[in-house]
């Protein structure tokens, strides 16, 4: 039995056979999406146990799972019935910072956040920081190819990924990718194993590439009476040449239910806020505020300012951050993440809106709005099983506009479960079969994370 060579060849405290405890790996912060029960949830510490685990699962033919804290949004994460759920929460040392290279070397489960508060300590930093930051982990932003706030700028995790070290669908360790700061030999498959959410290979280290520390950011917040007018303000900061920090739309609905939680004190007279930052150094920021915050007048925004108060900005980025778990509390949520061209920001916002009136549905707006990046969350009231079919009716139309305005389904939280159909409807059928014999190549026997992604 699989459960038998595990126990032969890890240390008794690798494994979680208590189902009690193991039921808490079973799935990802995708409430809505379908998970089976692990056999058995393995806690590895270093690479070997990892490769240890995926040859059992093959010798097997045991499904297996790679879960990193499980803060993901699609399913991804979700275990197979069955199956093996792969925790990588033990491998969580900061092998190496080169400030001379400007990397890091890192394992898996080393959370985001602790990796930039160790690389500012040497003057460095790690520009990717979904809102989950604080809780999230690098190998799972790698499975994702998580973005961000400052992603309007700085770009998402793929951007920053050298190298890793990765175990194949075939047991191999295997190294991808480079240190160096160029390097074209070969194909890029370190690059094709970001974002690839755990179905060619299990990811055992990440190596980095690091920024200088940036100066002081200048913050300018809009307050506006609808989406669709601050979708018109980020157009605007677009046509206007200006590349933001960060440019985050928050509405009301958050703002009310982060306030109620954590009592703030966020209340505004605005049914949307825009947040914009610029961290160009000295004259040249003062001009980027300036000039954003007269698109944000332009746009008619009925209130709008730079921030002289840090901790206040701080405070109104802080409540992005957590407007997700915040409404996790009115009842269940449904989360988008889709991404459209920065002119069509104004327009999609416009089709949320109506897709919402049309199906009697809930849904908060918050949005790395910069980089067109939506996040629509749909809430429906405990219990209530007409609102959840109404929601995901909505949830299918939000997806399908995205796809009629030339976005994509998923810009930053993955396809895992609920967003293969959009998949299918995103990408034209060879291109699907390119997918299917990537896995097929990679993961011959089909145990890395069945049925997520690829329909």
């Amino acid at each position: 039995m699989l459960i038998d060579d595990l126990r032969r060849e890890l240390a008794p405290d690798r494994l979680v056979e208590d189902q009690d405890v193991a039921s808490g790996y079973s799935h990802d912060e995708a409430e809505w999406a379908p998970h089976g029960k692990p056999v058995v949830v393995v806690r590895p510490r270093t690479a070997e146990e990892v490769q240890t685990v995926v040859r059992a699962c093959l010798r097997h033919g045991v499904p297996l799972v790679p879960r990193g804290a499980g803060t993901g949004l699609s399913g991804g994460a979700n275990a197979v019935e069955g199956g093996v759920v792969l925790s990588t929460e033990r491998l969580s040392a900061i092998r190496e910072i080169n400030p001379l290279e400007r990397l890091a070397v890192v394992e898996p489960g080393v959370v985001n956040d602790d990796l930039r508060a160790a690389c500012a300590e040497h003057g460095l930093w790690y520009p990717p920081d979904p809102a989950s930051a604080p809780w999230s982990t690098i190998g799972g932003n790698v499975a994702t190819n998580a973005g961000g706030l400052c992603c309007v700028k700085y770009g998402v995790t793929r951007d920053y990924v050298l190298g890793l070290q990765v175990v194949t669908g075939t047991g191999e360790l295997v190294r991808l990718g480079r240190r160096t700061a160029k390097g074209v030999a070969g194909y890029d498959l370190a690059g094709l194993m970001v974002g690839s959410e755990g179905t060619l290979g299990v990811i055992t280290e990440v190596t980095v590439r690091l920024r200088p520390l940036r100066d002081p950011e200048h913050t300018v917040a809009g307050y506006f009476s609808s989406v669709v007018d601050a979708g018109r303000a980020v157009s605007a900061v677009a046509a206007a040449g200006l590349t933001p920090s960060a440019l985050e739309l928050v509405d009301k609905h958050c703002l009310a239910a982060v306030d109620q939680w954590k009592n703030m004190g966020l209340a505004v007279d605005a049914d949307v806020v825009l947040l914009g930052r610029t961290d160009a150094p000295g004259a040249a920021g003062e001009r980027e505020a300036a000039a954003m915050l007269e698109c944000f007048e332009q746009a008619g925004a009925s209130w709008a300012a730079r921030s002289t108060d840090q901790e206040e900005a701080d405070a109104l980025f802080a409540a992005r951050r957590l407007a997700y778990p915040a409404l996790e509390r009115l009842g269940p949520v449904l989360t988008e993440d889709v991404c459209v061209p920065k002119a069509a920001v104004p327009e999609m916002l416009a089709r949320i809106e109506a897709a919402a009136a049309r199906h009697d549905t809930l849904i908060a707006n918050i949005a790395h709005a910069g980089d067109g990046n939506l996040h629509p969350l749909l809430i429906t009231p405990p219990g209530d099983d007409d609102a959840r079919v109404r929601a995901q009716r909505a949830f299918h139309e939000i997806i399908a506009d995205a796809i009629d305005l030339g976005g994509t389904v998923t810009g930053e939280h993955g396809v895992g479960l609920l967003k293969r159909d959009g998949l299918a409807g995103e990408l034209d059928p060879p291109v699907l079969d390119m997918h299917r014999a990537v896995k097929a190549a990679l993961d011959p026997h089909g145990i890395l994370n069945p049925g997520k992604v690829i329909p």
